[in-house]
This record gives C-alpha cells, sequence and structure tokens, in this order.
C-alpha cells in the first residue's frame, strides 16, 4: 500500500502534486447510489450508501476530500443537459435525492435558447448550510435553507448520487427570490484538465465564455415559468478560489451548528432532517439498528449522447 504524506505532498512540484491529490482522492470511501421508485414520478428516490449501510448525503459525506482540503466532495444531483429537478431532500430522513414537487407535478427546468437542460453536472456540497435566519453581510441576503450548489465543469457527465471528488475555483451570489444562493464552479479532480485549471481566470482560458453562460442561465432560466429574472450580488462577478473557499467554509460552520444542536433544526424557517449514521457529537446521530436500509437497484449510468461523446467543445 502506498502511503502518502501530507507534508512530503506540500513540497512537490504543481504538477506532481495535482497527481498526488488525484491519488489521494481515490483512496476516498466508495458510495453507492440505490434508486427507487419510478423516475420522473413523485416516487422517484437516489439513497447513498456506504459499506451497505444507508447514510445521508447531507450530512455523513465529508465535505473535504483530503486532509489538505484542496480537493472537495460533491454530490450530483442533476446531470449535465438533463432537465429533471433532482435536489436533496433536506426534510426527510437520512436525505435521499427526489425530485422536487410543484403543485403536485414534479418540476423540470425549461430549455431556454441556446441552452439544453443543465449546462454543467449540478449538485451540492455535503456538509454545508445556506442559513435562512442569518443574512449574510455582502449580499445582505439570508440563506436560501439547502446546501451550498455546485456547477462541476469536466468532460464527463454525472449521474444522481455520485459522489465526484473537486477542484474549487469560483463562486457567483445569486439572489433567487430575495435569498442568497451561492454557485460554486469546481472541475473534477479526474477530468484531463484538472491540473491546468487552478483558478476562476484559467476557467476563462481553458472554457471561453463558461463564465458568462453560466450567469446568463441562472439569470433567465426561470423566465419561461412566469417569474422574473434572478439577480446577483457583486453585480454578477465570479469571484476567485480563494473567496469561495472562504464562503465554503462559513456554509460548514453553519452545518456544524445545525448538526451539533446549536441552532435548532425546525424554525418558522426550515424543517430540516438531521438523522445520520456518522457524525460525532451530533445529538441526532442513530444507532445501526435505527438506519432503514431501502430496497431498490444500484444506479445505472448510461451515456448522455448515443454515441458516447459527453464533452462539451470550447473553440478559441
Amino acid at each position: 500500500m502506498l502511503l502518502l504524506s501530507s507534508t512530503r505532498a506540500g513540497s512537490l512540484c504543481p504538477l506532481a502534486r495535482a497527481t498526488v491529490q488525484r491519488m489521494q482522492s481515490t483512496l476516498a470511501p466508495a458510495y453507492k447510489a440505490i434508486a427507487s421508485g419510478t423516475q420522473f414520478t413523485p416516487s422517484y428516490r437516489v439513497h447513498i450508501q456506504q459499506n451497505g449501510k444507508t447514510i445521508s448525503p447531507f450530512h455523513d459525506i465529508p465535505l473535504y476530500a483530503n486532509g489538505q482540503k484542496t480537493l472537495y466532495n460533491m454530490v450530483v444531483e442533476i446531470p449535465r443537459w438533463s432537465n429533471a429537478k433532482v435536489e436533496v431532500a433536506t426534510g426527510e430522513p437520512f436525505n435521499p435525492l427526489k425530485q422536487d414537487v410543484k403543485k403536485g407535478k414534479v418540476r423540470f427546468v425549461r430549455n431556454c435558447f441556446p441552452y439544453k437542460g443543465y449546462i454543467w453536472n449540478y449538485g451540492c456540497f455535503p456538509q454545508t448550510w445556506e442559513d435562512p435566519m442569518s443574512t449574510h453581510e455582502e449580499t445582505q441576503a439570508k440563506g436560501d435553507n439547502d446546501p451550498v450548489d455546485v456547477c462541476e465543469i469536466g468532460e464527463a457527465v454525472g449521474y444522481p448520487g455520485e459522489v465526484k471528488q473537486v477542484k474549487v475555483l469560483g463562486i457567483m451570489a445569486l439572489l433567487d427570490e430575495g435569498e442568497t444562493d451561492w454557485k460554486v464552479l469546481v472541475i473534477d479532480s479526474k477530468d484531463p484538465l484538472a491540473d491546468q485549471i487552478n483558478d476562476i481566470a484559467d476557467v476563462e482560458k481553458h472554457y471561453p465564455g463558461l463564465i458568462d453562460a453560466t450567469r446568463q442561465w441562472f439569470k433567465i432560466y426561470k423566465i419561461p415559468d412566469g417569474k422574473p429574472a434572478n439577480q446577483f450580488a457583486f453585480d454578477g462577478e465570479c469571484k476567485d478560489k480563494a473567496y469561495a473557499a472562504h464562503i465554503i467554509e462559513e456554509t460548514h460552520q453553519a452545518w456544524k451548528d445545525l448538526i451539533q444542536g446549536k441552532i435548532p433544526c425546525k424554525a418558522d424557517t426550515h424543517d430540516i432532517s438531521v438523522a445520520n449514521a456518522t457524525v460525532e457529537n451530533s445529538p441526532y446521530k442513530v444507532n445501526e439498528a435505527g438506519v432503514s436500509q431501502p430496497a431498490g437497484e444500484p444506479y445505472i449510468i448510461k451515456s448522455a449522447v448515443n454515441n458516447g461523446d459527453d464533452k462539451w467543445y470550447y473553440i478559441h
């Protein structure tokens, strides 16, 4: 077995250090997505299991994927180019993924020309929470009561329940119906370009137009449903990696306060299921006997397009 010292890894050249980070990420626990119910109906759920036991993708998957805190775990909710609005069910025990329902109907995002569905793998960071009782000093808006949203820009199309180890690149502050709704741009650490993409300036260099497209997508995606265009803090600027890491750590601390009972899990602003299987110092941790094991089948990974070419091509 190869053991990697954090001190030695930190002293390596950038290319070698990136290789070490990818190797470290492969040592992450194996997670399995188990689908049940009928897809595109209110019955659909994707539970996450580890070593054959159900866990919460909200609470039990660590935020950081390595000891250096340079890689993060991301839970994929919505694969690129798809439309079903799937999200972590924050109010259900062990927080499976489900398709959002409005007025009795499952939700799909519209195709707003020239975009097809979501233009990245969309998901969230585990062990983060945007506190709906706290007004952010810079956005002047309260949190949206969800884990922090993540847009993964790598070439591989993900699947619901996939756990990717990603590098953080930048962040936008969407003001969605008056709430702070952070959007973090990341790249899969296993992506062929991951070694070259280290901060938000690299995104514009290697993916020209993607930042502008991301801003425009979030601005207009609710307009076909009769809602106004979304607004942004910071005039829509995409902040850099350092600022993104600061915000992620803020929301991680808010989650810690929630899961440790320092913030009530139920209030006028929210009703969060905090049952978990692994979080030490949490009054909501349940023993193995109390964890239900839902029946279902492992999620089947399919190519997004018939010829297997799932890649965006950026023409320089």
